[in-house]
């Protein structure tokens, strides 16, 4: 019976033995074959780090502005006619009093006339009135008349010498009006558009105006900040006044709406007392020279305000990753392997750096590049890269 089990069992034993030593050899084949690619896969790869260090560098704030001239002054017509004649085109250059428009008012041109004929009659009045006193005088020094005769030509030739002086008052006035039908720029500037052509009636009411000249020799960049920055603004400079404090701001730039940067320099002059409820914000101007009249009122553009900033701590903002909302680096352990660390970073930036107020500290090695690939507590093989070069490289850029 014994010997029937053994015979029963021995092709199956046969089968384990078979089984087990091929895979011993595919242990041995594929430790033969795949050591090489095995080593790779826990080969430890090389990443650029650099050393956290401080320096003094310069950041910029941009603010979106709307740009007005130094004057947009509505032209207006103050009497009632025809637009009999337009001497200049839109988008002209004119000089202060140079001629824009023609009114024909043919009443005013009357009403010259008719105060220029008032001024004959009054004036041959009081010169009636005159002979009529220097007829009454003799007589009353004889005795002959009452010397209220006397005083009652001379009151008359008062009463004659006021209505000449109201006719001359009324000429004047005409005079005036008919002036209004020539209108003139009162500043130099730019004509703006001009809605009326020639014939078209115009009047005082006239809703829209004949046109605008801005005036644009100094042009007027508008700008909110909020709250916020507006108390951070009060603590951080000095000045026991607002314009004392607005003072020490540097001077900024005006970025045009193709990107380029205005050549001119502004400053920044004032800022309201208020703040809009509405929109929680600080509304601010910044002046600018607009030789050649360059920019043109109504334009928008960026106001950029420098800053600088004595012993920052700046990061490559390509070493750095985001995590809802949150900022991180990789900084390399003295084991070898990275740790990832939360950075608070200022708003500001000059376009290549964050500088960090948070998280990070002087001495200290983070990953330069390719920390999209790394894991916490991965271990890397640190290739050291000069600081002070990534940073040029950096400022290069950005200028």
């Amino acid at each position: 019976m014994s010997k029937r089990i053994h015979l029963f069992l021995l092709p199956f034993l046969s089968l384990v033995i078979f089984l087990s030593s091929c895979g011993e050899k595919d242990k041995k084949a594929g430790g033969a074959a795949g050591g090489p690619g095995g080593a790779q896969a826990n080969q430890v790869k090389d990443y650029p780090v650099i050393t956290i260090a401080t320096r003094s560098t310069t950041l910029n704030r941009d603010y979106p502005a709307t740009v007005q001239g130094q004057q947009n002054i509505e032209i207006r017509p103050k009497i009632d006619g025809y637009i009999e004649r337009i001497y200049v085109d839109e988008g002209a250059t004119v000089r202060k009093g140079q001629p824009l428009f023609y009114i024909s008012a043919p009443q005013y041109i009357q009403g010259v006339r008719t105060a220029q004929a008032n001024i004959k009659i009054a004036q041959a009045d009081v010169n009636a009135a005159k002979m009529q006193v220097e007829k009454v005088r003799p007589l009353v020094e004889k005795d002959i008349i009452s010397k209220y005769e006397l005083e009652a030509a001379q009151f008359a030739l008062q009463s004659k010498q006021a209505a000449l002086a109201q006719a001359r008052a009324t000429y004047s006035n005409a005079r005036t009006n008919l002036g209004y039908a020539s209108v003139t720029s009162p500043v130099n500037g730019v004509v703006g558009a001009i809605p009326y052509k020639i014939g078209s009636l115009i009047s005082s009411n006239t809703p829209e105006p004949l046109t605008t000249v801005s005036n644009i020799g100094n042009i007027y960049a508008y700008f909110s900040i909020n709250e916020k920055q507006a108390l951070e603004f009060s603590k951080n400079t000095k000045g026991a006044t607002v314009q004392a404090r607005l003072k020490t701001i540097p001077p900024v730039s005006l970025i045009l709406s193709n990107g380029s940067e205005f050549p001119q320099k502004g400053r920044v002059e004032t800022a309201s007392g208020l703040i809009n409820t509405e929109t929680g914000s600080v509304s601010v101007r910044a002046t600018f020279r607009n030789p050649g009249n360059i920019v043109r009122s109504g334009s928008s553009g960026i106001v950029r305000i420098p800053r600088t900033v004595d012993s920052a701590i700046l990061v490559p903002q390509k070493a750095t990753y985001e995590i809802q909302g949150k900022r991180f680096v990789y900084v390399v352990e003295s084991t070898g392997t990275v740790r990832s660390a939360e950075i608070k970073v200022m708003e500001s930036s000059n376009g290549q750096f964050f500088v960090v107020q948070e998280g990070v500290r002087p001495g200290e090695k983070i990953v330069l590049e390719g920390v999209a690939s790394l894991r916490e507590g991965a271990p890397i093989k640190p290739r050291e890269v000069n600081t002070d070069s990534v940073y040029q490289q950096g400022m290069q850029k950005f200028e």
